[in-house]
């Protein structure tokens, strides 16, 4: 049996299970979604965006479905204590796919359940993955029953950053489906901390959905950071919307987990916008990491930068595909696109394919690739000075790292992951002092 005929499957025996406890938006787009689904199947290696990551394997087992929304028996309040010195959020929890808590964020920004999705916005949602055809979102979208809705009204700004918890929480293996929704209306500003947390020594399959509009001169800040264990397969595609000299960062980091595949779908729709996506990925053992990424430039004066940075160890393996399509018309473009990569064992793999594809000639655009290991001159530099070999190893590879982490524009939330990584590469258990997940 192909590995997506389960799920076929299932659709069709608990279709009326699946509407019952969702949402009339989310249900309106479901059939759409399973008869894509049906008729792609999953992606092969075969596939361009998927050449390195065998989704079809990672699909394969028999996991367990909440569809009937039981209870949970967690409260994230009392088993969750982030210790992040100095910085201020507003907390929100996700368990599983299922929000947790209150509705507001403050009297003008909104968070809350897809449940409780306003008319006015039901327009936005699904509107960006439907276009893609990834059967991975189709997959999501016909299954997902609740998320995640952030809405910034026009002229808001967010006084404080949005910290969102998904924790994962089962006594079997569990797959998760989560959806995410942000809307930045014009002029608006808002930045967003996802953390990702398993709170169960089970396996757990999570795919995940977030959809991202930012409006004229909206500024969205977008941290994702992802603290799992070895057992936790993870598949995230991102679409980001771009209007008029709106401004995105999106910074994703890998600290702790299984398999990951990030995907991320960036789009310029009108001029001046800039966007600043980087990603940091820390693996050893036999974890695997895979960040494909498609900015596209389809209006003019706008620009983009990336940098992937990436160290591995053991029998780990990365992979970082990035693409950047200027659209004819798209002129006065400018971009950067940068992947630097640390092999730190001989048995660890990286693949690297950056890819520029051009459609305009009044343009700047440029990108770069390195694979590399440790240099033994500085290593050999540090020795000499009494400092012992492994901690110079781990002195190089935060050094490596921390390009990305300056990257991030909360202070305290930087000067915390400077702390964490440090505690990574020392093969230390890095969660929160006082935080109860994983004991």
């Amino acid at each position: 049996m192909n590995s997506e005929q389960q799920y076929i499957d299932i659709y069709k025996e608990q279709r009326a299970v699946i509407f019952e406890h969702s949402s009339e938006v989310m249900n309106a787009v479901r059939d759409e979604a399973f008869e894509r689904f049906v008729a792609s199947g999953f992606p092969t290696q075969k596939v361009e965006r998927y050449k390195y990551t065998d989704v079809q394997k990672l699909f394969e087992p028999d996991y367990g479905l909440n569809l009937r929304r039981l209870n949970i028996p967690v409260d994230p309040y009392q088993a969750f204590r982030c210790d992040v010195p100095n910085l201020s959020t507003s907390l929100f929890f996700v368990v599983n796919d299922q929000f947790y808590g209150g509705k507001q964020h403050d009297k003008d920004v909104f968070v809350g359940s897809l449940k409780d999705l306003p008319t006015h916005l039901s327009e936005y949602y699904n509107s960006l993955a439907s276009k893609d055809g990834d059967a991975l979102t189709d997959l999501n979208t016909m299954l997902a029953q609740d998320g995640l809705l952030v809405y910034v009204p026009r002229g808001v700004k967010a006084e404080r950053a949005i910290q969102v918890v998904n924790i994962l929480r089962s006594d079997v293996p569990l797959m998760v489906n989560r959806r995410v929704l942000i809307v930045a209306e014009e002029g608006a500003e808002v930045t967003l901390l996802f953390c990702d947390h398993a709170a169960d020594d089970h396996a757990f399959l999570t795919t995940q959905v977030i959809e991202v509009f930012a409006k004229d001169n909206a500024t969205v800040n977008l941290y994702c950071l992802e603290e799992t264990h070895h057992k936790n397969v993870r598949v995230s595609n991102v679409y980001i919307d771009q209007q008029r000299s709106s401004r995105v960062t999106h910074n994703v980091i890998t600290l702790h987990n299984g398999i990951t595949r990030n995907k991320l779908d960036l789009t310029f729709n009108g001029e001046g916008a800039e966007c600043e996506c980087l990603g940091c990925v820390i693996a050893d053992k036999q974890q695997h990491v895979d960040n494909n990424t498609l900015i596209t430039h389809h209006a003019t004066h706008c620009t983009s930068n990336e940098l992937y940075k990436y160290v591995l160890n053991d029998q780990s393996t990365g992979a970082f595909a990035g693409r950047v399509l200027v659209e004819h018309g798209a002129q006065q473009t400018s971009s950067q696109m940068t992947n630097q990569n640390l092999c730190s064992s001989k048995e660890a793999h990286m693949y690297t394919q950056p890819m520029l594809e051009i459609y305009a000639d009044d343009v700047k655009c440029a990108h770069g690739s390195t694979v590399g290991q440790l240099n033994d001159q500085a290593l050999f530099y540090m020795q000499q000075r009494g400092i012992p070999r492994e901690e110079a190893r781990t002195l190089l590879e935060v050094a490596f790292i921390n390009q990305v982490i300056d990257g991030i524009s909360l202070v305290p939330l930087r000067d915390r992951l400077h702390y964490l990584v440090e505690k990574r590469f020392r093969g230390e258990l890095s969660k929160c002092k006082g935080c109860q997940l994983c004991r």
